[in-house]
């Protein structure tokens, strides 16, 4: 429960009552600011509390949007102000000095939102109307701009993402938006939409698990139907401002375990048939993590840097004013909704095998366009990187015990170091002898500590963290396919998509100010440099059969550990009241 002190004399005709406790407020009047204070000092501590005048007119959204947004300690539209209980001492500071300074006169909302000592969050409104009108003839003004709007057609439209793939913007969100609408009407959240998702992309991987034509006609048309309740929770989130930071997280996770899951029922699907496609599925998901540490740790590193000012990114500036070029630039990066339809047709109308081909196709021409744009802008701009951007990017590099050991004093420049260290454990995995991969191992490990011995605040240097992922989960692969053993490419995709999730879950705490994961978590599971090593080291001394156990019962230590940490943190997160979060832009 919610409380709304109304200043000031109610006016006739006026529903602002009554579209505040439809917005789940407890209305209580106020007659001047002395007797706002008075209230405001009998509601309890936990409750958020909104301080709207009586004049108040405008439309309901505009009052949702301004008074109930969970992410904003405090939020102001004109007429009406809100404080979350974070932020409650500053409202209670500013109506004590309005109290004082103006005596038994009606208390001025917008008076009172200027003499706030912290940051108001102020929504866009765009057509809704919001006002505080002074005399008969501008109320009624005010009313007849309320009743030319469509306050309904308004939330819906403000539901969809304004910046969102073609296949979304076109074939999803013109129908989803009404679903989301659907949803909200009943009751249900965001995190229940996002769980009926991974269940049905979890029953698309099972249908395509079967192997058979009918199963992956029935994956296809439910990966989809999984992707339009995955539009769909944004939207209920967006329509009803039901953020949370748990929510976000689920959101996040969800899709990459959706889809990876769903890579895994298409190699079992090709098994059944007698096509082995576990390479194929291993190495979609190896590219496609690394595609978004890509664009983790580009964003980390510039998101707060000063001058940020480049040739490049002025070119794609110009390019975004041109119509057509806005959905090619969109399309070509293969964002998701693409990328699932694409894999949703081609699972229905051909086979696992050129299902794969052709995704690690665009994938491979998508990382190779966003990774070449990146470059180019790092190189063209002139930016300085702050420490929380490099200490963000050291934290995504994942370095465990052995590379502290090792980085102790710089050795060069990060990236080149990072570059050798990843050349020479290439050059051994494919030198054919017993033991040079743990050659190579060590001396990745070694450059590994090294290339973190100094801040990376190189214009490259936010290259560093994909590369590391590269290289681990390419010596996973590379030695589990050497093995040449049933079950042990199977054994290596669970392997990566446990330390995967691992990498995701440090992205998210990092794009939440959470930091990264304990430390104790990266010693156990021993860091990417360790990983490597103790792969390559198993790979020498153990039978193929032998090595297939190790790389499972690795898999199984390593996501228990990691999931259970995470689901620990993220639901102690919630709570404790971590403030809400929504992620209006969720990498391809």
């Amino acid at each position: 429960m919610s409380t709304a002190i109304v200043t000031g004399q109610p006016v006739p005709g006026s529903s602002l009552e009554s579209d505040l406790r439809a917005l789940g407020f407890e209305v209580r009047p106020a007659a001047d600011a002395a007797d706002a204070e008075a209230v405001l000092a009998t509601v309890p501590a936990d409750r958020r509390v909104a301080v709207v005048d009586a004049r108040f007119v405008g439309h309901p959204h505009a009052l949702r949007l301004g008074l109930t947004d969970p992410r904003f300690p405090l939020a102001a539209i004109p007429g009406a102000v809100t404080a979350q209980p974070a932020a409650r001492q500053a409202l209670t500071r500013a109506l004590s000095r309005e109290a004082s300074a103006g005596g038994g006169t009606v208390l001025a909302v917008d008076g009172l939102v200027t003499a706030l000592d912290a940051d108001v969050h102020r929504p866009v409104l765009g057509s809704l109307v919001a006002a505080v009108p002074a005399d008969p003839q501008a109320r009624n003004e005010a009313r007849q701009a309320v009743a030319a709007v469509d306050d309904e057609a308004v939330r819906l439209k403000s539901a969809v993402k304004s910046r969102d793939g073609f296949f979304t913007t076109f074939f999803i969100s013109p129908y989803s938006r009404y679903l989301a609408r659907w949803c909200a009407r009943r009751g249900l959240t965001p995190n229940q939409v996002t769980t009926a998702s991974l269940l049905t992309a979890l029953i698309a991987a099972s249908c395509a698990a079967t192997g058979t034509r009918a199963g992956f006609v029935a994956a296809g048309v439910l990966l989809i139907a999984s992707f339009v309740l995955d539009c769909t929770d944004g939207q209920l989130a967006r329509y009803s401002l039901q953020y949370s930071t748990l929510g976000a997280w689920l959101d996040a996770t969800f899709d990459r375990a959706k889809e990876y899951a769903y890579y895994a029922g298409l190699a079992l699907g090709a098994a059944r048939g007698g096509d082995d496609v576990w390479a194929l599925a291993l190495g979609a998901m190896i590219l496609q993590t690394c595609r978004h540490v890509v664009d983790f740790s580009f964003n980390e590193a510039n998101h707060d840097a000063t001058a940020n000012t480049s040739p490049t990114a002025a070119l794609s500036d110009r390019l975004d004013s041109v119509g057509w070029t806005v959905w090619v630039r969109r399309m070509i990066v293969l964002p998701i909704g693409e990328r699932w339809a694409l894999i949703a047709v081609l699972t229905a109308a051909t086979t696992p095998r050129i299902t794969f081909y052709v995704l690690l196709a665009g994938c491979a021409l998508a990382a190779t366009y966003t990774t070449a744009g990146r470059v180019l802008r790092s190189l063209t701009r002139k930016a300085r990187r702050t420490d929380r951007a490099a200490q963000a990017l050291a934290d995504l590099a994942d370095n465990g015990p052995l590379a502290r050991l090792a980085g102790r004093r710089p050795f060069g420049p990060p990236l080149l170091v990072a570059l050798g260290g990843a050349a020479v454990l290439a050059v051994c995995l494919f030198s054919g002898v017993t033991w040079a991969p743990v050659v190579g191992a060590l001396v990745y490990a070694l450059t590994s500590g090294q290339a973190l011995a100094r801040p990376l605040k190189g214009a490259l240097d936010w290259l560093v963290p994909p590369l590391f992922r590269a290289a681990e989960y390419g010596t996973v692969l590379v030695l589990a396919g050497k093995a040449g053993v049933n079950g042990a490419l199977p054994a290596a995709f669970g392997l990566v998509a446990a330390v995967a999730y691992h990498h995701y879950d440090t992205v998210y705490r990092i794009r939440g100010d959470a930091g990264a994961p304990p430390a104790w978590l990266v010693r156990a599971i021993g860091g990417q440099e360790g990983r490597t090593l103790a792969v390559t080291v198993l790979a020498a001394v153990l039978t193929a059969a032998q090595f297939k156990v190790a790389l499972t019962v690795l898999a199984v230590a390593v996501a228990l550990l990691v999931v259970v940490e995470s689901i620990r943190f993220w639901v102690s997160a919630h709570k404790g009241g971590a403030p809400a979060v929504h992620d209006e832009g969720e990498p391809a």
